[in-house]
């Protein structure tokens, strides 16, 4: 008969952690939380004193009745839930819901499912932290406010099933503001110069670039860069000084779940939420062959670069072995850069290094194979040497001004010979073969002359906007990949080829927050709030302040919105386009795709088309009108509404007015006209009727 009851969150888990523990112990799985605030209403008592109001979510009766059954029968009830947040308010709920005596209660930790892990656990067994407890409910708290308090709002204003979100609305901020910059961004024309120089007795050129005249000098026009070629052609061109140096680039820290994400999306292409998916089966555990169920990773939900001490010992010694000595790193210090770090978290590592991807290659599936390689090798890095580099700088003289040369070349591979990151810059291609002395002529093969313009900012990628969010303390490890996953999936914002477009019912939606909610919007305010959830965690705030202050000035926006904002006139615009089956004219509605024209006789008659908006503009190409378009995904752009015969498509607005200097077609930017012709570059200012 078990003498002991452990819950953990997740049925994948309840098979590793079982083997570990002897035929005293029960294992059951709570699959995940038990209790939440109710979905048809807020569920926090305002009037008094912001009592949270608890129920049982459906489904979870039969799981809460088997767990009470064994609960009773158990002399002590271990929780092991996520060692995080999130973890402890399920605990804290378990505990409550089952009606646990607080004496037969006990919580436990571990960061990775080992058989060490688990059983060291247990010998630490603690009371529920309530201070944790209280910063996650705080944060359901808030959260549940804003959305079920700006959410009808929305409904009312602009069409219902739209969702507002304490994190969400600024993230979708974020990438309205982005959108907004490169919109207005007017490219810059400048040009770059290499000299192809060979030296005495060698047959590959090496390629020099053009400095200037003592200082950096750019070139911004074909005229500038003609006259510098007319009088370097001719050049004397000599060696003034060659350099030689050594650096080191240092190993990259283990992976935090914010940098896992970034990494998995550049390099392997996951979105983050397929990431975390991933991340979550190999540290509950797969069976492989011949060892049964076992867990790969450590916590994937960490914001810390930290690792035990055991851990770090062992790399350093497999790597001596593995790779040889001078490859080991010394004692590695980890660095978190002096922020406040979530929980006593380690980073995300390999439960056991000697455990090698291709070890475990057949025992995975392909994606779940490449995601355990990508943190085996990011962490066998991290505890190895530096590598090493021999760079040499060259400065050569010509007609007055500089050109420069550099190149390395690896002397001591170190971590690089386990793991090269994705966003490292690439090398210089410059092998200098031959031996270059100061006074050496180097004689000129060619000049090259090349034009370009200054770029936008990038989109934002999931990789970007994690990074981002991380950066400004946005949100939380668990929060990123839940956020992107509804902005997404409310057609908020559009992803293609990697990157995140805002969709015309975003521009709304961040319109309306912006305009109504600036501070629930606002990064700063939002960041702070982070900040404030952390001292709830640590005991040095109390939950009931943050929510106190929060709320009223929440409630005031509310009603303050509810009486000024204007309705969204997005639905029923009567349109001039006739319903060919039944005579009327057709309407325009709104769906989760966006605008289309339906037939006003539906029931009746239900005849849908397209809805292509005209904005009054020529096409260049075929002289029929320009339209706005959508792609797919729900991206805007501009197209002909002879398409597909003309093929004329525009990301930004075209304007009515020709380029005075080449005739072609303007692109509105901001308050500014872009000629759309790169080469032409002309710009002025937009006229007020435009």
């Amino acid at each position: 008969m078990p003498k002991y009851l452990v819950i953990v969150e997740s049925p994948a888990k309840v098979k590793t952690i079982k083997k570990f523990l002897g035929s005293n112990y029960e294992v059951l799985a709570s699959n995940g939380h038990v209790r939440d605030l109710p979905k048809s209403q807020l569920g926090i008592d305002v009037e008094h004193d912001f009592e949270p109001k608890y129920i049982t979510i459906r489904g979870k009766g039969d799981i809460l009745a088997a767990l009470r059954k064994a609960g009773k029968k158990a002399d002590k009830v271990y929780l092991a839930t996520d060692p995080d947040r999130e973890g402890e308010a399920i605990s804290w709920h378990l505990a409550e819901a089952l009606k646990l005596d607080e004496k037969k209660q006990q919580r436990i930790t571990f960061n990775e499912i080992t058989k060490t892990a688990v059983k060291e656990s247990l010998k630490h067994a603690r009371p529920i932290d309530m201070d944790l407890v209280d910063a996650q409910q705080t944060r359901r708290m808030l959260d549940r406010m804003v959305g079920y308090r700006i959410s009808p709002l929305l409904w009312e204003k602009v069409k219902r099933g739209l969702s507002a979100g304490r994190v969400q609305s600024v993230a979708l901020r974020i990438i309205g503001d982005r959108e907004d910059e490169i919109n207005a961004f007017i490219p810059q024309e400048f040009w770059t110069l290499d000299a192809h120089l060979l030296a005495p007795g060698e047959r590959k050129p090496l390629v020099a670039k053009f400095y200037g005249n003592g200082k950096k000098l750019p070139i911004e026009s074909e005229e500038q860069m003609n006259a510098l070629r007319k009088e370097l052609e001719g050049a004397h061109y000599v060696v003034e000084e060659v350099k030689k140096s050594e650096r080191s680039k240092k190993a990259p820290a283990p992976f935090t779940t914010s940098t896992l994400q970034q990494e998995a999306a550049n390099v392997l292409n996951f979105s983050t939420q397929k990431t975390m998916r991933l991340a979550q089966q190999l540290y509950e555990g797969v069976e492989l062959k011949g060892s049964g169920t076992v867990g790969l990773i450590t916590y994937l939900r960490t914001d810390s670069t930290r690792i035990s001490e055991e851990a770090d010992a062992a790399a350093r010694a497999y790597i001596g072995t593995q790779y040889g000595e001078p490859y080991a790193a010394e004692r590695v210090e980890d660095a978190n850069g002096g922020k406040k770090i979530q929980d006593a978290h380690e980073a995300i590592r390999p439960t056991d290094i000697s455990r090698t991807p291709l070890e475990v290659k057949e025992s995975l599936t392909r994606d779940q194979f490449r995601l355990y390689q990508l943190i085996w090798k990011r962490f066998a890095a991290s505890r190895m040497t530096p590598a090493r580099y021999e760079t040499t700088a060259v400065r050569i003289k010509a007609a007055g001004y500089r050109f420069n040369v550099s190149a390395s070349r690896v002397v001591f591979d170190g971590f690089r010979s386990v793991y090269t990151e994705s966003e490292e810059e690439k090398e210089e291609n410059n092998v200098l073969t031959g031996r270059l002395e100061p006074g050496m002529e180097l004689a000129m093969k060619e000049l090259e002359c090349k034009q370009h313009f200054t770029q936008p900012p990038a989109h934002y990628t999931e990789a970007s906007l994690v990074r981002t969010l991380e950066e400004l303390g946005i949100g939380r490890p668990s929060t990123y990949a839940p956020t992107i996953t509804t902005i997404i999936a409310r057609r908020y914002v559009a992803k293609e080829n990697k990157n995140l477009y805002m969709t015309e019912l975003g521009e709304v939606v961040n319109r309306i927050m912006k305009e109504a909610f600036p501070s629930i919007v606002d990064v700063s305010f939002t960041a702070n709030m982070e900040s404030l959830l952390d001292l709830v965690g640590e005991g040095k705030v109390h939950w009931k302040t943050v929510v106190e202050n929060f709320y009223p000035d929440l409630d005031e926006a509310v009603q303050e919105a509810g009486k000024t904002l204007e309705k969204v006139q997005i639905e029923d615009e009567v349109t001039d386009v006739v319903c060919e089956e039944c005579g009327r004219n057709m309407v325009v509605k709104y769906g989760p795709h966006g605008r289309f024209l339906a037939c006003p006789g539906f029931p009746e008659c239900r005849n849908t088309k397209p809805y292509l908006e005209k904005i009054g503009v020529a096409c260049p190409f075929c002289g029929k009108d320009v339209v706005i378009r959508k792609t797919k995904k729900g991206r805007r752009y501009y197209g002909c509404e002879g398409n597909p015969e003309c093929e004329f498509m525009s990301w930004q607005k075209p304007s009515k007015q020709s380029c005075p200097q080449c005739g072609g077609y303007m692109l509105e930017k901001g308050n500014r006209l872009v000629c759309a012709d790169k080469n032409c570059g002309y710009v002025c200012a937009k006229p007020d009727e435009e």
